[in-house]
């Protein structure tokens, strides 16, 4: 991250550089040769290509999860989504895996998989789950990203027409440039996405539940007949009435780097890395600010439950915040929301509960399960560690905790909190 805001600290001054040298002259138009993180393109035509299914195929990095009714759906990073039965949480079965591009967050609602590609909000019916069929495309509803670098160069000149960014190549390179509008794109940091965004380019350069569930590191989450979607710093409504043909709703500005997304009852709490926003969802396509809990510069994933919300955050992360904590916040009054206590933790990520059985995914340090009955005394009434996994985000589901780790997906039968047992375990196919 350092040496990707040196390069872009040196190519603004190169900019700046050259800006003075044409200040006398009639024309802004400058020839510069310098090494480069030149872009790698995917066309917008492939980009578009509509998915076809994929055979089972091991899972290499995973992101998100996700469950709807006896399906799990495991996020492979900008790569597309496995899907397994999990009717059986003791031996998961592999369907398939659908193909999507750019892919980080889904959310289903009725027979409908929506999943983000680049800039689009891709479709997909699933009645049958073997053969998912792309039934619709909302293009260009989502900010342009790029992908971090690794390499200390500036970025070149970035031509949206040509595509959405999927990597980098150093390359040494000659630009003719318009000073006055350097690289005529804004090129600005995402860190809840882990990437760059062009903030002035467009897309293209031109027993059933209805909804399922994610874990607590979210950013698509539907509520009613809204999916709501966190991009950069807007939270972004798409209408879905019509579950097979979305639309773009309104978009609020939150003016932060914003993160997770929760809903209890008709409020959403959308944690961002300053602290917690509250929303009334009243009317679910306009939702109405409610009120904020703010911390110090953090990464922040958030559950709520009994009127109480509970909020971890972790140091030495893209966020910037030298603690780790679980922030205790009473709810009760919602428009006043209050500090009741904060708990020290090693290494916390994602969380989930369930009745009074909070699951903290206190990453090295292993998963940790709490009785939060007296939300003033957590930590004299843990109720067991697993030591022994990498834990990065929790799923309670009644009966079985899906929990995702670095080195995949474990499944926990928690019926009996006394006697907790190891279900299934879903490796990395590393």
């Amino acid at each position: 991250m350092k040496s990707l805001l040196k390069a872009i600290t040196g190519t603004l001054l190169m900019s700046a550089m050259f800006w003075g040298l044409s200040g006398c002259k009639d024309s802004f138009i400058e020839e510069h040769t310098y090494t480069a993180n030149v872009p790698i393109y995917m066309s917008w035509n492939d980009l578009r290509k509509s998915s076809e299914p994929q055979p089972p195929e091991g899972i290499v990095e995973q992101g998100k999860i996700y469950i709807k009714d006896n399906f799990l759906f495991v996020n492979e990073k900008y790569k597309g989504i496995h899907v397994f039965d999990n009717s059986n949480p003791a031996s998961p079965q592999d369907r398939g895996f659908i193909d999507i591009p750019g892919n980080v967050d889904m959310a289903v609602k009725g027979n409908f998989l929506y999943a983000d590609s680049y800039v689009d909000l891709v479709v997909f019916e699933i009645s049958d789950i073997g053969n998912p069929i792309e039934a619709y495309r909302l293009k260009n509803i989502f900010p342009y990203t790029m992908p971090e670098t690794t390499e200390p160069y500036p970025i070149s000149q970035v031509d949206t027409a040509k595509g959405v960014i999927i990597g980098w190549k150093v390359e040494r390179v000659t630009e003719r440039t318009d000073q006055s509008n350097y690289m005529g794109i804004r090129v600005l940091y995402d860190k809840a996405m882990n990437s760059f965004y062009a903030a002035e380019a467009s897309g293209s350069g031109g027993g059933t539940q209805v909804v399922g569930v994610g874990g607590s590191l979210a950013r698509f989450i539907i509520f009613s007949d809204q999916l709501y979607a966190l991009n950069n710093n807007n939270l972004q409504m798409i209408d879905i009435p019509n579950s097979a043909k979305p639309s773009a709703g309104n978009k609020i500005g939150l003016n932060r780097v914003v993160e997770t997304l929760f809903i209890e009852s008709d409020k959403l709490f959308v944690g961002t890395q300053s602290g917690m926003l509250i929303y009334d969802l009243s009317d679910a396509a306009n939702p109405v600010y409610v009120a904020e809990y703010n911390h110090f510069q953090s990464c922040d994933p958030v559950v709520v439950s009994d009127g109480y919300a509970y909020v971890t955050m972790r140091s030495g992360n893209r966020c910037g915040n030298f603690t780790n904590l679980m922030d205790v916040v009473d709810l009760h009054v919602i428009n006043d929301p209050q500090l009741v206590k904060s708990y020290s933790m090693s290494d916390p990520y994602g969380l989930g509960i369930e009745n009074k059985t909070l699951f903290v995914c206190d990453g090295s340090a292993g998963l940790k399960i709490y009785d939060v009955t007296d939300p003033l005394r957590i930590d004299e009434h843990l109720i067991k560690t697993f030591a022994d996994i990498n834990a990065t985000d929790a799923i309670p589901t009644g009966t079985s905790l899906i929990v995702l780790a670095t080195d995949g997906i474990y499944q926990y039968d928690y019926s009996d909190l006394q006697n907790i047992q190891l279900l299934s375990h879903i490796p990395n196919g590393k």
